[in-house]
């Protein structure tokens, strides 16, 4: 038949042939291989299996964060996997995973517990596995660990249980999160997910302190007071004094936004003019119109931790931006408080500038199952949450395991799923082996195979 369009017109059918979908999630499968996830959710999970039955907890928990990576947003979406069990084993039936998820749903706190307990477990392997590349290489006061906070909005399109008017005039729920930053290298980590109605307030200091005692156990070693080696990063809502007291009581490093008092004008023309540093732009170079300076000893702080310094920036509204009623002589100011000592103004102002990067952890954590929570029950969908944050973890360590030095490292889901997910392949089995084969006009191909390499490499590494 004579072509007449832009593309070839080609006959369709469906048959039984040896190709493979999504093959590209042979790197997620991978990465849990060479990080004992499986083993650990396995084992974590051994209390909700039940004697004589086919699928193990673990596995089904595990299925569903490898779908929810791939980009699935719903339970059923784990049928892409099922499709393909040569790449991804034996998946349980949709009934059977819903069984699964009421089951872990019915005792919520020690489900998330043990969930935990395996990530903690694979992520501490990950680090060790990452040497410089680690998160938690030379951390110190000076050069800490960033542990960034930040609350979102989840909209519910139905009434589903605890669903709530939030403060935008929406509808559904306000969980507060907790990310490892690790900085322009990669994508960062997901440490903790605390789901919450959508009333819950922005700034309760109660949640902001169970989070980050949640973040905390997830990193290697689990201590609860690691010290300053470890910075807490948070917005305006977590500048309250009882979460700052008790960062300070834990002796953490923190950069927290800061509410400026009603008396600001007045106390901005006690600052000479020659006090004002010039401020960095995100390159660390000075940032034209911008600049920092300290409010700690014109303000009254005793009611507040002791060490903690008020720093705060100025700087004049884009052109065609409308001045607010707190601008002072044309300058938009905004500030935030530290307990760090050392360092110039400028530097630890664009260290606190860079939590704008929890954003970007957000972003990533929605478009692998967050921004719509798909189940009815509220404890149903606080399980829902360790899925998204174990998806999100295991696109995190195959990038620091499988792309360290590569810009794949960075690429956020969207980019990660057109470009290695979903590379064709065909499968074949010769022997006891079963073997995969890549495409070779992909373009991608060829990063694909070089990871799997790295990540099979760190697999016969000692422990």
């Amino acid at each position: 038949m004579k072509n007449t369009g832009a593309y070839p017109r080609v006959h369709v059918d469906t048959a039984r042939v040896a190709a493979v979908g999504q093959a590209g999630g042979v790197l997620l499968t991978e990465t849990v291989r060479v990080t004992g996830l499986d083993l650990a959710l396995s084992e974590a999970l051994s209390p909700w299996r039940k004697p004589f039955t086919t699928h193990d907890p673990g596995k089904v928990v595990l299925d569903l964060a490898i779908a929810l990576a791939l980009g699935g947003d719903a339970l059923a979406d784990v049928g892409v996997l099922r499709g393909e069990p040569g790449v991804f084993g034996r998946v349980a039936s949709d009934p059977t995973v819903s069984r699964t998820i009421a089951a872990l749903a019915a005792d919520p706190e020690r489900a998330i517990a043990a969930i935990n307990t395996a990530r903690q477990a694979a992520r501490a392997r990950a680090w060790a596995l990452a040497g410089e590349h680690a998160p938690d290489h030379v951390a110190s006061a000076q050069r800490p660990a960033i542990i960034d906070l930040d609350a979102t909005l989840i909209t519910a399109h139905s009434e589903k249980e605890s669903a709530k008017p939030t403060f935008k005039k929406g509808f559904g729920f306000h969980p507060l999160c907790a990310f490892l930053d690790h900085g322009p290298a990669g994508t960062g980590e997901t440490l903790a997910i605390k789901l919450r109605p959508g009333n819950a307030g922005s700034n309760t200091a109660a949640d902001h302190i169970d989070v980050v005692r949640q973040a905390l156990a997830q990193l290697p070693g689990g201590s609860p007071r690691p010290g300053k080696k470890v910075l807490i990063r948070a917005d305006g809502g977590g500048g309250t004094r009882e979460f700052l007291t008790w960062l300070t009581g834990r002796r953490l490093s923190y950069s927290v936004g800061f509410t400026l008092p009603f008396e600001t004008p007045e106390l901005y023309k006690l600052i000479p003019e020659h006090i004002w540093t010039p401020a960095y732009d995100a390159d660390s170079g000075v940032r034209d119109g911008a600049d920092v300076a300290e409010f700690t000893g014109l303000m009254n702080l005793e009611k507040w931790p002791a060490g903690m310094r008020v720093i705060v920036r100025r700087e004049r509204p884009h052109p065609g931006a409308q001045l607010r009623f707190e601008d002072v002589d044309g300058y938009r100011l905004t500030a935030f408080v530290t307990n760090t000592s050392r360092g110039q103004l400028p530097e630890l102002e664009l260290r606190h500038r860079r939590r704008a990067r929890c954003e970007d952890r957000i972003r990533i954590a929605k478009d692998t199952g967050l921004r719509n929570l798909p189940l009815h029950g509220f404890q149903q969908n606080r399980i829902w949450c360790p899925l998204v944050a174990l998806a999100t973890d295991l696109t995190a360590w195959m990038g620091l395991l499988g792309h360290p030095d590569q810009q794949a490292r960075r690429w956020e889901p969207k980019r990660l799923r057109y470009r290695l997910f979903a590379i064709p392949a065909s499968i074949a089995s010769s022997g006891r082996r079963i073997v995969l084969h890549l495409s070779d006009r992909a373009n991608w191909a060829g990063a694909a195979l070089a990871a799997i390499s790295r990540l099979r490499a760190h697999a016969r590494a000692p422990s």
